[in-house]
């Protein structure tokens, strides 16, 4: 058993059975080699950002992984395309969208992979459900993420109640 890194995920769809498709995603999860599923939010409704479409069900997930960062998000893009993700354009609707929002507190900068996810700070659907899970929560290089959403008041999203 290798050494594990917290790491937090964030998951969204909107496009066929959303909300479905984000909890099937968070049972993904827990099946990912050398990982253990620690928790996951609730799910959220938000409009989409940037972005047209119905709006997004949105969640997000607490793992422990052996996996290095870019074996984690081979295996991100192996899910959504199972859930029928097709990369179109930029923030097109999708099936599933699978995000490596924090890997640890490492900052990651490659051609394929940037950790902090770079517009996480600016989301509330984002930073929402990530507090949902850890309230105290510190973002490496942009710091407590309670902070961070309390700059987002107008963006509304709604936790679902289930």
């Amino acid at each position: 058993m290798s050494q594990r890194e917290t790491v937090y995920i964030g998951v969204g769809a909107n496009l066929g059975f959303a909300e479905d498709a984000v909890l099937n995603a968070l049972a993904d999860l827990g099946e990912l080699p050398d990982t253990e599923f620690l928790c996951a939010s609730g799910l959220y409704r938000s409009a989409p950002q940037d972005a047209e479409g119905p709006d997004f069900i949105n969640a997000a997930a607490q793992l422990a992984t052996g996996l290095d960062p870019e074996a984690l998000l081979a295996h991100l893009l192996a899910i959504e395309a199972r859930h029928g993700r097709v990369r179109t354009t930029r923030n097109a609707p999708r099936t599933l969208d699978l995000d490596l929002l924090l890997y640890g507190t490492r900052t990651i900068a490659t051609a394929g992979l940037v950790v902090p996810h770079p517009r996480m700070t600016s989301r509330a659907f984002v930073l929402l459900p990530l507090l949902e899970i850890e309230p105290a929560l510190v973002i490496p290089g942009h710091g407590p993420a309670q902070n961070l959403l309390a700059a987002l008041g107008g963006q509304s999203v709604t936790r679902l109640v289930r």
